[in-house]
């Protein structure tokens, strides 16, 4: 297959153009990327903090942080990859800031809803429903109990399917210490959530 038959390559060429838009003031160029990155921007806040009520607001910021520091831009990685470090600054501020606030993570009736695409609920006994709303409620507390970075490698790698080069970028570390990240995280889900999987 060549380059330019890769659809992966065209959108992360297509990111790239309309970034160097946004960079002479292209407002509509901006709206685009918006479209184009608005859910995956939003998914990630949503599973770094445990549920989703200050998802769409940390987003909207993530968006302002992109066109104030469009000047400067300059394609030297993916955009995706600037996107999600940009994101993950911000996710990072405001965990300390709930930290220093004492608040509690995750309220149980904001837990995370199970991802589009699930199996119809409507085919599943009740008993079956309850138990995956359960499951999927101990999966995110689990994660939000996490340390920022291994909750971030874990969000970006499960989450967004991205590589472990683009992680080690997005989080300023190397591939092993990813590696490890998530060999460290996916240890503590497996212990946080041993209750749920043997039964």
């Amino acid at each position: 297959m060549t380059e330019s038959a890769n659809p992966d390559n065209d959108a992360a060429a297509d990111d790239i153009a309309l970034m160097l838009a946004v960079k002479t003031g292209d407002e509509r160029a901006f709206e685009s990327l918006v479209v184009r990155h608005q859910f995956r921007v939003v998914g990630t806040v949503a599973k770094m903090l445990g549920g989703d009520a200050d998802a769409e607001d940390i987003a909207q910021q993530v968006f302002i942080r992109v066109w104030q520091s469009a000047p400067r831009y300059s394609p030297s990685a993916k955009f995706t990859t600037w996107l999600l470090t940009i994101t993950r600054n911000l996710v990072f501020n405001e965990m300390r800031r709930r930290q220093r606030a004492r608040l509690v993570p995750l309220d149980p009736g904001d837990a995370d809803r199970p991802p589009a695409g699930h199996a119809d609920a409507s085919a599943r006994s009740a008993p079956e429903e309850i138990a995956d709303a359960e499951l999927q409620e101990a999966i995110s507390r689990a994660i939000a109990s996490l340390p920022e970075s291994q909750r971030m490698a874990v969000v970006l790698r499960r989450f967004e399917n991205m590589p472990y080069e683009e992680i080690a970028k997005v989080l300023k570390t190397t591939v092993p210490s990813v590696k490890s990240l998530l060999f460290r995280a996916r240890t503590d889900l497996r212990e946080r959530l041993k209750a749920h999987l043997d039964g």
